[in-house]
């Protein structure tokens, strides 16, 4: 059963707390094993990816047939039915359509000193996007990944999507080929992030990697950050529902089961302040249980991490859901637009009863890559900006710099950073010559 909390409880500030300390990922320690595939990759290249990839996916490859050839892809994607491969182009159409609005502008202006000041932003020149494969391959997040990237500008895309047994997923591929990528490499595990970030024989090294993967695909990825940017490290799913008693009990139950579904560690919560309705809502849980195809997942994620909260009023149920910080918020009250101005920290929010969470998972058009356990309290979902970095531009005219030169002396002098200083004072004693 799940957690049942009552805001107005004696004891509910200390059980709610322990609701968001609740340790909900069950990883092994990996870190020494994937230390040493990292080292093994660097040391020997395609040798060790090929090596790696017959031990834990059994798949035999050359350096010849570590990507995908064309007709392999075009091969694949022809297996695709038109139904799926219509809906996969409408999401593609949709996702691009959503990003290339966030594209930032450069900016220059000249200030009240006369310096002309600015910056502009240039891509990435290469990124690799990793999709996770077997029961986790989803067409939907190679989209969601590559299409910010290449809206962005990212010269060279690649992917690594692990085929286990040799079986790929046919609307893996199309998905690649409709975000514009050309080059998928077969390969996955730590040693597909260690082959993106270091390079071997056969694969370019990359600048940045984004995409989620498993506990060592995770490990790997902190190891690998410095060397390349990476977007962030993904947990279990999550989402959090605030409903009024406006709503059919039975479709909230199914947002629900839709974020319990991915994995035994998801969470999902709803925030209710009608009692009555949180227990309907938990009865419709149990009864969609009885027939969900995913429903020893599901069913586990429910038991072991789901909460039903009863709150005073939406406005509380808005501060509590900020302190979560939830991945997914869906707000399945009379009036959102007024309720989302209390919201400060999700990863995505979702308004009113006609915006299932899911909608956002694949034709919404907003990534689907979002942060989870707690993180968007400080950070965001994956964007156009992951795939740029901003380069800051300035100038200085003559009459600039003897406005503010002076000053950047005199820090220079109390950091005891002679040359830093020395490096104004020159330019502005040929100044002062000048006028003499």
């Amino acid at each position: 059963m799940p957690v049942f909390l009552d805001s107005s409880a004696a004891d509910f500030d200390a059980a709610f707390r322990a609701l968001l300390g609740a340790k909900r990922e069950d990883a092994p320690d990996v870190d020494d094993v994937v230390a040493g595939i990292i080292a093994d990759v660097r040391a020997r290249g395609d040798a060790a990816v090929i090596e790696l990839t017959a031990k834990f996916d059994r798949l035999d490859l050359t350096p010849e047939t570590l990507a995908f050839s064309p007709e392999e892809i075009e091969a694949e994607c022809a297996r695709v039915p038109a139904e799926e491969r219509q809906a996969l182009e409408q999401a593609a159409e949709r996702i691009r359509a959503y990003h290339e609005k966030q594209m930032p502008e450069d900016a220059r202006w000249t200030d009240a000193a006369g310096a002309s000041l600015g910056w502009r932003w240039t891509p990435v020149s290469a990124a690799g996007l990793y999709v996770p494969g077997g029961l986790a391959s989803y067409p939907s997040s190679v989209l969601m990944n590559a299409i910010p990237a290449q809206v962005a500008g990212v010269e060279r895309l690649v992917i690594c999507a692990p085929t286990p047994g040799g079986k790929a997923n046919p609307l893996v591929l199309l998905a690649a080929k409709l975000a514009g990528v050309e080059t998928v490499y077969r390969i996955g595990g730590a040693q597909a992030i260690a082959a993106m970030a270091y390079g071997t024989e056969t694969i370019a090294p990359v600048d940045k990697i984004t995409g989620p993967g498993n506990a060592f695909v995770a490990a790997a990825k902190r190891r690998v950050f410095g060397r390349v940017g990476i977007d962030m490290i993904a947990g279990p799913s999550e989402i959090l529902v605030i409903a009024d008693k406006h709503n059919d009990p039975d479709w909230v139950a199914l947002d629900l089961l839709s974020q319990a579904e991915h994995d035994e560690s998801a969470q999902s919560i709803l925030v209710t302040d009608d009692a009555g309705f949180g227990r309907a809502v938990a009865a419709a849980v149990e009864k969609r249980l009885e027939t969900l195809e995913r429903r020893k997942i599901a069913g586990a994620s429910w038991r072991d991490f789901g909460a039903v909260i009863v709150a005073r009023d939406l406005d509380e149920a808005a501060a509590l859901s900020n302190r979560v910080a939830p991945e997914h918020l869906e707000l399945c009250v009379e009036y959102p637009e007024a309720l989302v101005e209390k919201v400060t920290h999700a990863g995505a929010i979702f308004l009113g009863q006609w915006t299932p969470e899911a909608i956002g998972d694949y034709v919404g058009g907003p990534n689907h890559v979002l942060p989870t356990a707690r993180s968007a309290r400080f950070s965001s979902g994956l964007s156009v900006m992951d795939f740029v970095k901003r380069t800051t531009i300035a100038r200085m005219t003559p009459e600039a710099l003897r406005a503010i030169g002076p000053a950047a002396e005199t820090l220079a002098i109390s950091e005891s950073l002679q040359a830093h200083g020395l490096s104004v004072r020159a330019r502005l004693d040929r100044l002062n010559e000048g006028e003499a």
